[in-house]
C-alpha cells in the first residue's frame, strides 16, 4: 500500500500512528531481502557474466565438434595461465644472480622441496606450449581461418607464436646451468648474422661483448616482466577478436539456417574438462619427471655437441647448410612476409571450418608432406657427403646463399604453376601445399637437429 493512501487514513481515524510504524519497518525488511537476493543472484552470475564476455551468448552447433580445433586454443590458454602462476610462486625461491641462481635451483630438489614440483611444471608446461602454439598456428592455416575478418586476428597469433618462442628462450638462461649457457651463446651469435642490427641486438641482450651477470639480468627482466604483459594484452586482443568474428570458423553448408545452442554449459564444460584434463597430465608428468638441470655454467668449456634450444634446432641445421645470413635472415624474412601476406592474397585462404579444403586437398597435403620430408632428407645427406669430400666452405655466399634461394623459388613457382594449370587444384590449395612443404621441412631440420647430430655435430645415429 503507498504511504500517500497510508497517511490519508492515519488523518480520517481509520488506522492509528502504531500500524502505520509497524508498516514502515516491514517494507525496509522486504526492501533489505530483495536487495540481498538481488545482490546473491549477481555473485552467482558473475562467472558466467565474464566467460559470456570472452564467447558470445550461443555458438553454432559445428563449432562444438571437437575434431574442428581439437581444443587447442583453450588448451594455450590453460599453458599460460599455468605459467603465469607457476613463475610467480617460483620468484619465492629463485634467485636471479650469477653466483647464487645455479644453486638457487639445486635447493629447489632438496628435502623433497615443493619449489622442484613447480619448477618441473613450469618447464614442462613451457615446453608443452611451444607445441600447442604451433599446433594450433598450423590448424587455423589449414581449416582456412585467416581470411576475411579473422586476418588481424591472424596477424596477432603471428606475433603470439613469436613471444611464445622467445618467452622460451629467455627462461632458458635462467638456470644457469651449462646446457642454458651454451645454448643460449649459440642463438646469442645466431642473431649476430643478422645485417645490420644483428650484433647490436645481440649485444643488447647480453648486456655487453660477454654473457654474465647482466645477461642474466636482462634476461630475467624480460622473461618476468616484459614478456607476460606483451603476452598478456595480445591474448586478450586474440580474444576480443575471436568474439568479434563470432567464434570459432565454421563451414559455410548453403543448406539453410544455422543452429545455435547456449554457450553455457554446451561450449564451457568441453572447454573446462579439455583445459582440467592438461592441467593433471602436466601435474602428474611433472611428479615423476624432473625438469633437466645439468652442471653449473662454465663459460670456458663448452660441451660437444653444443646446441641450440630444442625449439631452435631448425634454424642451427638450415645454419650448418645455409650461409648464415641467408639463414638466419633472408629465408626466415621470406616465410614471415608470406605468412603475413597470405590473407590479403584473393582466394588465398581455404574454404572455412573444412580441413585441406576436403578430401582432394588432404591426399594434396600428404603427397607434399612425404616429398618435403624425402627433399629434406635427401639435402641434408647430400650436403654433408659434399662438404666432407669437397670441404665447400660454409659462408660460400653464392653456392650456399644465392643458389639455394633461387633454387628454392624456382621450385615453389613450378609448383604453383603446375598445381593450378595441370592438376587443377585451387590456389588456396596450391598455398597450403606450399605452406606445407615449408613447415613440415623445418620439423625435419628440428629433427635431425636434436637426435641425429653429435659430437661435433656430426651425423649420426641416435640408438
Amino acid at each position: 500500500m503507498p504511504i500517500e493512501m497510508l497517511t490519508y487514513f492515519h488523518h480520517q481515524g481509520i488506522i492509528d500512528s502504531q500500524t502505520i510504524y509497524l508498516y514502515d519497518i516491514n517494507a525496509i525488511i522486504q526492501k533489505s531481502l530483495h536487495m540481498n537476493s538481488a545482490h546473491t543472484r549477481a555473485k552467482k552470475q558473475f562467472p558466467s557474466d565474464l566467460l559470456l564476455h570472452v564467447h558470445p551468448r550461443t555458438v553454432p552447433v559445428e563449432t562444438l565438434r571437437f575434431t574442428l580445433s581439437f581444443g587447442l586454443g583453450g588448451m594455450a590458454t590453460t599453458l599460460v595461465l599455468l605459467l603465469f602462476i607457476t613463475g610467480i610462486l617460483q620468484k619465492v625461491s629463485y634467485i636471479p644472480d650469477i653466483q647464487r641462481a645455479y644453486h638457487s635451483i639445486q635447493f629447489m630438489y632438496t628435502d623433497s622441496n615443493f619449489a622442484g614440483w613447480l619448477r618441473n611444471i613450469h618447464y614442462w608446461s613451457g615446453n608443452m606450449l611451444v607445441i600447442i602454439s604451433f599446433l594450433h598456428f598450423c590448424r587455423v592455416f589449414l581449416t582456412g581461418a585467416i581470411a576475411g575478418r579473422r586476418r588481424l586476428n591472424w596477424i596477432v597469433g603471428l606475433f603470439l607464436l613469436g613471444l611464445v618462442f622467445f618467452s622460451n628462450f629467455s627462461g632458458y638462461l635462467l638456470p644457469w646451468d651449462q646446457l642454458a649457457y651454451w645454448a643460449v651463446t649459440i642463438f646469442l651469435n645466431m642473431i649476430g648474422y643478422i645485417p645490420f642490427i644483428g650484433q647490436p641486438l645481440a649485444q643488447l641482450l647480453r648486456g655487453g661483448s660477454e654473457i654474465g651477470t647482466e645477461t642474466l639480468t636482462n634476461f630475467y627482466a624480460i622473461h618476468t616482466g616484459l614478456l607476460p604483459f606483451l603476452m598478456l594484452l595480445l591474448v586478450i586482443g586474440h580474444f576480443w577478436l575471436i568474439r568479434k568474428a563470432r567464434g570459432l570458423v565454421q563451414q559455410q553448408s548453403g543448406k539453410g539456417p544455422t543452429f545455435s545452442v547456449p554457450v553455457m554449459p554446451n561450449l564451457i564444460v568441453r572447454e573446462a574438462a579439455v583445459g582440467l584434463s592438461l592441467i593433471a597430465a602436466i601435474l602428474l608428468f611433472s611428479a615423476i619427471v624432473d625438469a633437466p638441470l645439468s652442471g653449473a655454467a662454465t663459460p670456458g668449456v663448452s660441451p660437444n655437441p653444443a646446441k641450440a634450444a630444442w625449439f631452435f634446432m631448425g634454424l642451427q641445421e638450415l645454419l650448418m647448410h645455409l650461409h648464415p645470413v641467408f639463414a638466419i635472415c633472408v629465408f626466415p624474412v621470406i616465410v614471415l612476409f608470406c605468412l603475413l601476406a597470405i590473407p590479403f592474397w584473393q582466394n588465398s585462404a581455404l574454404n572455412e571450418g573444412i580441413w585441406f579444403n576436403g578430401e582432394r586437398g588432404r591426399k594434396l597435403a600428404i603427397v607434399v608432406s612425404i616429398t618435403s620430408i624425402t627433399l629434406t632428407i635427401a639435402a641434408v645427406l647430400i650436403d654433408n657427403v659434399a662438404t666432407n669430400i669437397i670441404g665447400s666452405p660454409a659462408t660460400a655466399l653464392f653456392t650456399r646463399g644465392v643458389l639455394p634461394l633461387v633454387i628454392f623459388l624456382s621450385c615453389h613457382c613450378l609448383g604453383y604453376a603446375l598445381l593450378t594449370s595441370r592438376y587443377s587444384y585451387t590456389r588456396g590449395e596450391t598455398v597450403m601445399a606450399g605452406f606445407l612443404f615449408i613447415v613440415v621441412a623445418m620439423i625435419c631440420l628440428t629433427v635431425i637437429g636434436v637426435w641425429f647430430r653429435g659430437p661435433g655435430m656430426q651425423l649420426m645415429f641416435p640408438f
